[in-house]
């Protein structure tokens, strides 16, 4: 670090991505994106825009916003959109955690949340999942923090019931409650029903996942119109132009093309649940999974292990070192066809133990 670097970030860890490979032709199983492309409409809805990058985008997303609106059944003051959903995450650790104010999630979670906590000096109390990884609602019960909970949760791909949500939303009125969905299209049950009953509630989702535009950088949130300005209010003094025109416009297109949207979500969602019976089949523990991806560990392997021998295959997957996951490794779900190869480079693997 320089020597102009401000004290209190020099103990700041960054979040690691994970790897994007140049140079080698690797199955890439390791940062959860969709194995499809986008929807038919969505480039030549970008390329029109690109004819027009000399002009500013629109700073107030209206006809992106509107699309979503309608997509989910919700006023357009309801909805934020921002440069990825990890925007929308960084401005509302700023906006409601900030001087004197904590959040509160669980220990094994999306990496971000402690990384935004530090970077913003907030207060974070970061509560144990149980001992099968599940979130135990009563430990969020009656705080003073924003409660942050990914559901699906990552890297588990395990979920809470909409009831469960309700529980914790019931018994944090002061504070907002943070539902992080980036995965929730492929099997979970969203929060966004809670909308009428609760003010304090952020559901916060992507494009990344389930609508295939990873590269797109397009995020948003869906609550109460009171919250959203808030966050508006952290855009317009930061970034006003978050969104370009390709994107806003790759967006809107996207949505428009519900068929597709079903179709490649279902893809994933069948080849999950065959991956993880075959995975099972040979012998590996696998979480029970409502995300694009699997939490698999093999018997006798650590997962750095398992990490490395996939590699040497040609196959990418995630790891993470935190002691109680260390033996597991996350495995996006692929193609029918890259399932099948990772299944054969598990196989292999345990026929060589």
């Amino acid at each position: 670090m320089s020597r102009f670097l401000h004290p209190r970030f020099e103990k700041l860890v960054p979040y690691v991505p994970g790897e994007q490979p140049r140079g080698f032709d690797f199955i890439k199983l390791n940062t959860n994106e969709l194995p499809y492309p986008p929807a038919p409409g969505v480039a030549a809805a970008a390329e029109r825009e690109a004819e027009r990058l000399q002009l500013y985008s629109d700073p107030e997303s209206r006809e992106l916003k509107e699309a979503l609106a309608a997509t989910y059944g919700v006023a357009p003051e309801q909805v934020f959109v921002s440069n990825g959903s990890d925007e929308i995450l960084s401005f509302a650790f700023m906006a409601f955690c900030g001087e004197g104010r904590g959040a509160a999630f669980p220990d094994i979670t999306y990496g971000f949340y402690k990384v935004y906590g530090a970077l913003y000096g907030v207060d974070c109390d970061i509560r144990p999942l149980r001992e099968d990884f599940t979130v135990d609602p009563a430990d969020y019960y009656g705080g003073d923090r924003m409660v942050v909970i990914a559901n699906p949760n990552a890297p588990t791909g395990l979920c809470l019931s909409l009831a469960e949500i309700a529980d914790i939303l019931r018994h944090n009125p002061d504070v907002p409650v943070l539902i992080d969905e980036a995965y929730v299209d492929f099997g979970g049950e969203s929060a966004l029903p809670l909308l009428r009953e609760f003010d304090n509630l952020l559901v916060v989702r992507t494009f990344s996942k389930s609508r295939a535009l990873a590269g797109g950088r397009l995020g948003f949130c869906i609550g109460n119109a009171a919250l959203i300005r808030d966050l508006e209010t952290i855009k317009f003094s930061t970034n006003p132009y978050n969104l370009d025109r390709m994107t806003q416009a790759a967006g809107v297109a996207a949505l428009a093309d519900p068929a597709y949207f079903e179709m490649t979500v279902g893809a994933v969602i069948n080849t999950r649940e065959d991956a993880a019976k075959r995975l099972e089949g040979l012998g590996a523990r696998v979480l029970p999974s409502k995300a694009n991806f699997l939490f698999v560990s093999l018997p006798g392997i650590p997962g750095a292990e398992v990490l490395a021998a996939l590699r040497a295959r040609g196959i990418l997957v995630r790891h993470f070192s935190a002691p109680r996951i260390s033996d597991f490794v996350r495995i996006t779900v692929g193609t029918p066809e890259q399932m099948d190869k990772l299944c054969e480079a598990v196989a292999d693997i345990l026929d060589r133990r």
